[in-house]
């Protein structure tokens, strides 16, 4: 059975992370998001891959090619305007013949999930979709059910009318009849796959599950996602690496190719760093996700961060992590895990501090000894007076 990945999206709530890439690339202990997907899949038993790519697809076609370095077979298929899942789905309906399976490409999920599904396609007469039970449900699509059948989705529903804790977790079994209810599916512009389910007549079988389901939607689940993984997958290390004896690595910490830890350094866990990636001496890195050719000044402290690509923080700089409230698309978040965003290619300068919720823009450059806070826009100087 066949496998349609969807990964065309760019992510905007995750910027300035996705102006460089697309979100399925962004990394989780290390790997693409994508990748994880694509070992789950595998694992369950999936050797042909199509995925809808979109938004900077170059990015996704150069890393996963035809699929050889996995052991399957990845086609794609081009979603030239990001116009829903349901659209998306149709863009490969050259590739598929009878049944197959349609996955979201930037949730990591146990492969069993993803098995479960193709056998409940196998036996069923008709569509079926993966549940899961989520504590915040009102954040995702809601799914209530009679039985084990789907009888409505809404899509983040006000909290006080969720009565189920039920959500879908974007996996879904079809047949090529999908394609034509997908195409007689009105809607308004962006055209979903829940939209499809909720509007046609045939029953929906849900298949439930309670194992890994872990969603990137916001830059602070960057980080909660990647440690959680880490915990799941364990350490990783490069088979390049320089860290020095009085060097601490307490894990479970990802570590990649020629990462350079410098005396007295400390990375604790829930940590990734990317390749060619320095820590000076004495700095502290904690739950954090550095992504390559980033360098940590000596005596630099980073908690809950997200070190963009070829980011530079300067010594004795104070990234202190902890509890935060952000705005993202007007809607106001408290109590969120994020000590900070620092963009690609920017370059934060010495003693200066980064208070909780700070986010970065690409290609900024803060003065030395400056205290920052809020979002600052890409390219923009910052200084101290």
């Amino acid at each position: 059975m066949k496998a349609i990945v969807l990964a065309a999206g760019e992510g905007t709530r995750l910027r300035p992370l996705t102006r460089a890439r697309p979100k399925p690339m962004l990394p989780i202990a290390n790997r693409p998001l994508l990748e994880h997907v694509l070992e789950a899949g595998r694992e369950a038993g999936i050797d042909e891959f199509v995925f809808v790519v979109g938004y900077k697809r170059e990015r996704i076609q150069n890393h996963f090619g035809d699929g050889d370095d996995w052991g399957v077979e990845i086609e794609y298929a081009h979603q030239r305007k990001q116009l829903g899942t349901g659209h998306a789905v149709l863009q490969a309906e050259q590739f598929v013949d009878g049944k197959f399976i349609a996955l979201n490409g930037d949730r990591i999920v146990e492969p069993d999930a993803i098995a479960s599904v193709i056998e409940e396609r196998r036996e069923a007469g008709g569509p079926v979709m993966a549940v899961t039970r989520a504590t915040d449900p009102a954040n995702y699509g809601v799914v209530e059910l009679d039985g084990r059948q789907v009888v409505n989705i809404e899509e983040k529903p006000p909290v006080h009318t969720v009565e189920t804790d039920y959500i879908n977790a974007g996996i879904y079994g079809f047949d090529e009849s999908v394609f034509d209810d997908l195409r007689e599916t009105e809607s308004d512009g962006e055209l979903a796959i829940t939209t499809t389910i909720r509007a046609s007549e045939k029953p929906v079988q849900a298949v439930p599950f309670d194992g890994l389901w872990l969603d990137v939607s916001y830059l602070w689940d960057l980080l909660s996602v990647n440690a959680r993984a880490l915990d799941q997958f364990g350490a990783t290390t490069g088979s390049s690496e320089d860290v020095h004896d009085r060097a601490n690595v307490i894990g479970p910490v990802a570590k990649g190719e020629d990462v350079r830890l410098r005396p007295g350094s400390t990375v604790l866990p829930g940590t990734s760093l990317g390749d060619n990636v320095e820590v000076g001496s004495n700095a502290v890195v904690s739950n954090a996700v550095v992504l390559p050719d980033a360098s940590i000044g000596a005596g630099a402290v980073v908690r809950d961060c997200v070190v963009g690509e070829n980011a530079s923080i300067g010594p004795n700089v104070t990234i202190e992590g902890g509890d935060a409230e952000l705005v993202v698309d007007d809607v106001f978040y408290s109590d969120v895990r994020l000590g900070g965003v620092v963009g690609d290619n920017t370059t934060v300068g010495g003693a200066a501090v980064l208070e909780p919720g700070t986010v970065l823009g690409n290609d900024v450059r803060v003065g030395t000894g400056v205290a920052v806070e809020g979002r600052i826009e890409n390219g923009a100087v910052v200084r101290r007076g």
